[in-house]
């Protein structure tokens, strides 16, 4: 087995409200920032073994679907890398 980090990235669905996005842009706007959107994450990093970059990115997503993230409101991405 080899070892892999797999990146999971877990953000709110468009169209779902998200308080913190909004007063994050808010405050960059007041600052000078011009933006055309912004929207809150939240990133997991797992550490884990597998046979296969596509086995652990499949690990991952069952994670992500289990537990990490709300299939209903979430979308989540899945990007993995062999620990070197």
């Amino acid at each position: 087995m080899t070892g892999y980090t797999a990146t999971v990235t877990v953000r709110l669905k468009r169209g779902v409200l998200d308080p913190e996005a909004e007063t994050t842009q808010r405050a960059l706007e007041r600052l000078g920032f011009d933006l055309a959107d912004l929207r809150s994450a939240d990133q997991f990093e797992i550490d884990l073994d597998a046979d296969s970059a596509d086995a652990a990115a499949d690990r991952a997503a069952e994670m992500a679907e289990r537990l990490l993230a709300n299939p209903t409101i979430h979308d989540y991405t899945v990007d993995v890398t062999e620990q070197t």
